[in-house]
């Protein structure tokens, strides 16, 4: 890691705690520091509605006296209180329960190098600067269409952070990243009718963002086009999920098979791995070294050095999400997601929206959801949408207050198709995704 005044003092701190809970007696003991810098900027209707600076920083400890854990944190670096706060988390570790399975990863699982991921792209933004591009990207929206009436704001965020990790086998390691973005919402009437919508851009290197006038005018465009929506009567049809919906399908699927879960007997995909859990198209992976991604890290929350994985190939579920302590619980090895998956990607077909559209001719586009109803046990799945009615292989009009229904085994079974429509912002990458069919809910 490039040494900085602030890399330096996590890494004090880190160090510090370490050395504290080996005298304090601890078997095994891991830290984590961090320190988070950012300006948020909000105006609206044209006026700065929200300003705002932000400076944290963190220390996390846990501590092991055998199998008995103890955790504590603090914001407050000096040495004096680090060795409080070692002692507290040591006090906690004496008075638990023994747990079989806590502790540290394997130490040979640990990351011997942190790979350059280029992760850090500082934006040295001043107020001034982001009110410019804020007010540019509300004007570009207000001024898109006559209907366009109000605006809940545009928005800047620019955020910088460092990491620092290290534990009782050796491993001291870290590294800078930043994370910026750009985001308008608007309001339109048409008939005493209003509809609202947004958009947004965000990216770890500030000039990958889209331009303040394309995030307006594409927030002002999709809130025009959602205008004069209708409700459906109660049917049965396919369904295409819009690439930033399609993204909530695969939180489903990756919360059925993390290692909570499966060990809690908690999931609807129990006992999956090795075992068909989607059409044999399907391949879904995990790269977390993709320069400038989102999810790219070089190693995971307990220091296991990350690699790339193919959860699913083929359709065929190869494994489960797993920590060091769920691993354990399943009799497996961890998977060096402690903390998550880094950059999920389902590989695309070779269809865009309007072709995928073309392929279903008649069905539903949903490009909103709302409310949570999903249960991750039994997998059933119903949930507010609104979006666009398919008709000759092409939205025909904007539907709303409607209901799409299913169960999340037979959903992910019943994908029909893939989108090469990938919306990379985030941490999980797909295209749109067509389903062979689900309830709609409506009138």
């Amino acid at each position: 890691m490039l040494q900085t005044p602030e890399s330096r003092t996590l890494e004090d701190a880190v160090q510090l705690a370490l050395a504290t809970a080996r005298e304090q007696g601890a078997s095994q003991a891991e830290a984590g520091a961090s320190l988070d810098t950012g300006l948020s900027l909000t105006v609206r209707l044209g006026d700065v509605e929200t300003l705002e600076h932000q400076r944290d920083r963190g220390l996390g400890i846990t501590v092991y006296f055998g199998q008995r854990k103890g955790t504590a944190s603090t914001a407050d670096f000096s040495p004096a209180t680090i060795r409080e706060t070692v002692a507290k988390a040591c006090s906690i570790a004496r008075h638990t329960a023994e747990d079989d399975c806590a502790g540290l990863a394997a130490a040979e699982l640990m990351a011997q190098t942190a790979p350059d991921l280029d992760l850090d792209h500082p934006w040295p933004l001043t107020p001034e600067q982001a009110i410019d591009l804020a007010l540019r990207c509300e004007t570009a929206a207000r001024g898109f269409d006559p209907r366009i009436h109000n605006s809940e704001g545009a928005t800047v965020n620019t955020h910088r952070g460092w990491r620092v990790y290290g534990n009782s086998h050796g491993i001291l390691a870290g590294y800078p990243a930043s994370s910026h973005s750009l985001s308008c919402s608007v309001l339109a009437e048409q008939n005493g009718s209003m509809q609202r919508d947004y958009w947004y851009s965000t990216a770890r290197d500030p000039a990958a963002l889209e331009t303040p006038e394309a995030v307006g005018e594409q927030a002002a465009r999709r809130t025009v086009a959602r205008l004069g929506a209708r409700r459906l009567t109660t049917r049965r049809a396919p369904v295409l999920f819009a690439p930033d919906m399609a993204k909530s399908l695969l939180g489903h699927f990756l919360g059925a098979i993390r290692g909570g879960a499966q060990y809690r007997e908690a999931s609807f995909l129990l006992g999956a791995a090795g075992s068909q859990v989607l059409p044999d198209f399907i391949q879904l992976q995990e790269r977390p070294h993709l320069k400038k991604a989102a999810g790219s890290a070089p190693f995971d929350h307990e220091g296991v050095a990350t690699q790339d994985r193919d959860w699913v190939r083929a359709g065929v579920l190869s494994g489960y999400v797993l920590d060091s302590y769920s691993a354990r619980k399943l009799g497996l090895q961890t998977t060096g997601n402690a903390g998550g998956v880094h950059n999920l990607i389902l590989v695309p077909g070779p269809d865009d929206q309007a072709a995928l559209c073309q392929r279903m001719g008649a069905g539903l586009l949903v490009t909103d959801l709302m409310g949570q109803g999903v249960n991750g046990v039994t997998g059933d799945y119903s949930r507010g949408a609104s979006g666009f009615w398919v008709e000759n292989g092409a939205p025909a009009f904007p539907v709303e207050e409607i209901t799409i229904a299913g169960n999340l085994r037979d959903m992910l079974r019943g994908i029909v198709a893939v989108g090469n429509d990938v919306d990379t912002r985030g941490n999980i990458r797909t295209g749109s995704i067509l389903l062979e069919e689900m309830t709609i809910a409506g009138e």
